[in-house]
């Protein structure tokens, strides 16, 4: 999992979610665990193809995984700039997630963060990397 600037996708991630965890380090519990390095993070990613990013992307923006009745965004706008970052990194862009299911009353996915709920959509192509990571508890 290479970024096209040389970098590692999991090393990318491991950051924002470093970032992510220091941010809401108030929120988080007290002695939670979590995966610590690149290694760990690219056992939790599985690769996915450009439709099933935009739909994460489109959720993660749009909904949140704690309380996914509540809307954070609207839906239309995070679906439109979901197809627009993906159709920027282009059509040879390599896509990655830890999220396995998002189906009504079902969301399941491997953690990249301390945190009780994440979800990472994290893609390549074109020289870029792009990383959505939201993060939350309940």
């Amino acid at each position: 999992m290479v970024d096209e600037a040389g970098g590692s996708v999991p090393e990318l991630v491991r950051q924002v979610a470093a970032e992510a965890e220091q941010a809401w380090k108030h929120y988080a519990v007290e002695g939670a665990v979590g995966p610590d390095t690149p290694v760990e993070i690219e056992d939790a990613l599985s690769q996915i193809d450009a439709e099933r990013a935009v739909d994460l992307l489109t959720y993660l923006a749009a909904y949140d995984l704690v309380f996914p009745d509540s809307g954070r965004r609207d839906r239309t706008h995070a679906h439109r700039a979901a197809e627009r970052v993906v159709r920027l990194l282009g059509y040879e862009a390599v896509w990655y997630t830890n999220i396995s299911d998002l189906s009504p009353r079902v969301r399941a996915w491997n953690p990249v963060t301390r945190h009780t709920f994440d979800g990472v959509v994290a893609g390549t192509g074109d020289h870029f990397t792009v990383v959505l990571l939201q993060v939350g508890e309940d």
